[in-house]
């Protein structure tokens, strides 16, 4: 296989948009997700179209140990991954002490330990290799405390330092790091999360996953840091909400999260 991306979370949504713009590419592809029959189902599109070589590995990547078979899979298979897209994400919408530990306890298992592991183990081989790229899907929420959906915010809030510090570390060793942060994109995250129903996350009011999943490819190819989707989220970001007093910050997100 040559130029391979492995993207997590590749059934659906950002990844499997994603995957989509890699083989448009001539990229080779590994593609994480649970639904086995989804993605084998999209490989074979892949292949037809673009003559593209794929490996399907159809894992929970909450299991234990789940991490660790990937990574002996690809090793096994002798793939080089050239470029990590670690997608696989969700999250749950509500009042944090309502909300079942169980699955908040495997949202930040698999948005914060899984991302982690998944960089550490294929970051050596780039390393080695002196040359990779790595795309973090983190999220606007990253940049601001989210009330009603405490845990998804902080989660992705790690995914934006984490990202920005390994890529400083990695910096002059022939690798970049990429956070890709957009607002609200048209995926099944919002049903899986419960929050269909919330105004900025409603059909019409949100990013096309093919549009997010483009960008973020063409700005992880050119080695950027942080990546907003779009300039207004941009501008709020990093020009307004500094300068908003914390508990009026918190009022304005819980608003947001609740109309």
């Amino acid at each position: 296989m040559k130029n391979t991306a492995l993207i997590t979370g590749a059934s659906s949504g950002i990844g499997r948009e994603l995957a989509w713009v890699h083989a448009e590419h001539g990229g080779d592809l590994v593609l994480i997700a649970r639904r086995g029959e989804v993605l084998e189902e999209l490989k074979q599109q892949l292949v037809e179209k673009h003559q593209t070589d794929v490996l399907c590995i159809a894992i929970d990547l909450n299991e234990p140990g789940a991490v660790r078979q990937v990574y002996d899979q690809v090793e096994a298979a002798g793939i080089e991954v050239d470029i990590l897209i670690n997608n696989a994400g969700f999250g749950n919408h509500g009042p944090f002490h309502q909300h079942d530990w169980k699955t908040d306890g495997a949202m930040i298992h698999l948005n914060v330990s899984v991302l982690s592991e998944m960089t550490h183990r294929f970051l050596q081989g780039m390393l080695e290799r002196q040359h990779g790229r790595i795309l973090n899907v983190g999220s606007t929420a990253g940049f601001l405390p989210g009330p009603m959906m405490a845990v998804y915010y902080a989660s992705k809030a790690y995914v934006l330092s984490f990202s920005q510090a390994i890529a400083e570390e990695v910096s002059e060793l022939g690798v970049t790091v990429t956070a890709l942060c957009p607002g609200p994109v048209e995926t099944e995250f919002f049903h899986r999360a419960h929050a269909k129903h919330v105004g900025m996350f409603k059909k019409g009011s949100a990013a096309t996953a093919r549009g997010v999943a483009e960008l973020g490819y063409r700005t992880m190819k050119k080695g950027r840091l942080v990546v907003i989707n779009e300039w207004r989220l941009w501008f709020m970001l990093n020009w307004i909400t500094p300068w908003v007093p914390r508990r009026t910050l918190l009022k304005i997100s819980r608003w947001l999260l609740s109309s």
